[in-house]
């Protein structure tokens, strides 16, 4: 099914793009065969996309001339997963997949129901992605994301409620200013209440409001929102600060987790790696990624962790086993 769907999404691409294509010529540029052709044709149309057909020899297709495109049909969750996910596809290094994913964002939103569009475009003008190892499991509400993302992009004082890390519950009045994408999604803002720039972990932000108050955006005391997060979040003071040996060169260590740690050479095989972290479980992933053989120097709980590990993979060999 996936690639009946990437295929007919290739398929109205090409048809957006060419005036007239021949049959033949239009099958081979899919990868399939006519008559899959004039199945896909069917299926643009049960869509609501008017494919004009020309039948004989010389037969092809054409998108209706002046014809205007029906709506994307896609609810709002869709619609932020979209966004989001071409976004991240747009900071790819893969060859040809950064710009592939910006055109894709651009026909997508261009057929988008208004207010769909809106929001999707105020998400994407309004985020700075910034590269931070690791995963969060931390869920964002979309609708949370929308609100904060618009007051953005036209400059409206917000409202919400926050829950700090200690648990502590107040409500917030701020300027926002960007959102920010990283192992978690934060939005930039300066604070009325505290008459300071602060940043705020949206998976914490609840019930935001709009104010309808406009404002003079004042100036960011950073170059950018991503800047400005990665520093505020380097002065924090992390639990553990995490020190190995590793048995491979510093140069293939630096390439498989280098930008999240500091790697010192030791000699041509070994090297030593410093990192910090607010917790045990991304260290120990990444360690183990390494593919080679490591010594943790400290801290000893990063040592409980893997023998937690250890035992947990062997009994589940164990119980392979016992079912073989």
């Amino acid at each position: 099914m996936a690639n009946t769907s990437s295929r007919t999404l290739r398929l109205l691409s090409l048809l957006q793009n060419h005036r007239y294509w021949p049959g033949p010529e239009l099958a081979d540029r899919l990868g399939v065969s006519v008559r899959t052709l004039r199945r896909d044709v069917d299926r643009l149309r049960e869509l609501g996309y008017p494919v004009e057909a020309q039948r004989g020899v010389d037969g092809g297709y054409q998108l209706a001339a002046g014809a205007a495109l029906p709506p994307l049909v896609i609810d709002d969750e869709e619609a932020i997963a979209l966004t989001v996910g071409l976004q991240h596809a747009a900071q790819s290094t893969v060859a040809g997949l950064a710009e592939s994913s910006v055109r894709a964002l651009a026909k997508i939103v261009q057929v988008m129901p208004a207010r769909l569009r809106r929001r999707a475009e105020a998400l994407g003008t309004m985020t700075v992605p910034v590269e931070w190892g690791g995963r969060t499991h931390e869920a964002v509400d979309s609708d949370v994301l929308t609100t904060v993302a618009l007051a953005c992009r036209d400059t409206e004082r917000l409202r919400f409620d926050y829950t700090s890390g200690d648990g502590q519950h107040t409500g917030r009045h701020v300027e926002p200013y960007r959102l920010v994408r990283g192992r978690r999604w934060y939005l930039v803002a300066y604070d009325l209440t505290r008459h300071d720039w602060r940043n705020f972990r949206l998976d914490r932000v609840g019930a935001p409001r709009r104010t309808g108050a406009r404002f003079r955006p004042r100036e960011l005391p950073a170059a950018d929102a991503a800047e400005f997060v990665v520093d505020r979040i380097g002065r924090m003071p992390r639990p553990y600060t995490v020190e190995v040996l590793v048995d491979a060169p510093a140069e293939t260590v630096r390439a498989r987790i280098g930008r999240w740690s500091t790697v010192e050479e030791i000699d041509d095989d070994r090297c030593h790696v410093h990192m910090t972290s607010d917790s045990l479980d991304w260290p120990a992933m990444a360690f183990g990624s390494i593919g080679a053989e490591f010594r943790v120097v400290r801290p000893p709980e990063l040592v409980d962790l893997f023998r937690e590990w250890a035992g947990r993979f062997s009994r589940c060999d164990a119980e392979i086993d016992a079912r073989d």
